[in-house]
């Protein structure tokens, strides 16, 4: 019997979609991010890092992984388009936050910025990872160093995590997709925006 629960539990959720804000800064690696996460988990083969510009509004990307569909809305980072960023921050049951650890002059602003997101009531709950970009150069500090560094407060019961990844050799990117998938199944976020849409049994 509980074989064909967790079954139909599986089927159940192997609908589900989830939508996953990729965040951060100018240059911090968001859209190579997106392009590798593409290759890893589709028949799409990604831009190679050095056609890739800036990302000027959004750009999606829909993958699946763990029987879990996943669109990733990478939002541009220079200083004059954060200001969109909230606009998508009600539908999201997750955030990346991409900063790039081999820059340590560009941490502080970073930080200011994240902050400002995780103050923001329409992402109340939502699980954060944070990325600690470009492990491939050697002056890149480590996760647990850029950890430090920011200094998070508390997080109204956030769960999150920081992750060591290269987005130009893959470093770490499936370790954190798969984070991403477990902790979205199981947060309060998925449950409310579940709720709100009048969905049971599978989320928005």
């Amino acid at each position: 019997m509980f074989s064909l629960f967790y079954g139909l539990w599986k089927y159940m959720f192997s609908k589900t979609e989830f939508h996953v804000l990729i965040l951060g800064i100018d240059k911090a690696g968001k859209t190579t991010l997106l392009e590798k996460i593409k290759s890893v988990y589709s028949n799409l083969e990604g831009l190679p890092p050095d056609r890739i510009v800036p990302t000027v509004g959004l750009n999606i990307a829909r993958v699946e992984a763990s029987n879990t569909k996943l669109v990733f809305w990478d939002l541009g980072g220079q200083l004059g388009l954060r200001s969109i960023w909230e606009k998508y921050y009600e539908e999201a049951h997750a955030v990346v936050y991409v900063i790039d650890a081999a820059c340590p002059s560009r941490f502080e602003d970073s930080k200011s910025a994240l902050e400002k997101v995780l103050r923001h009531e329409d992402l109340r709950g939502a699980p954060l990872l944070i990325i600690a970009n470009k492990q491939d150069l050697s002056e890149a500090v480590s996760a647990e160093e850029l950890a430090q560094y920011l200094d998070l407060k508390k997080l109204d019961e956030r769960v999150y995590m920081f992750e060591a990844v290269s987005a130009y050799d893959g470093i770490g990117i499936k370790e954190s997709v798969e984070w991403l998938v477990e902790v979205m199944e199981r947060s309060k976020r998925t449950e409310m925006l579940r709720i709100r849409a009048g969905v049971t049994g599978a989320s928005t």
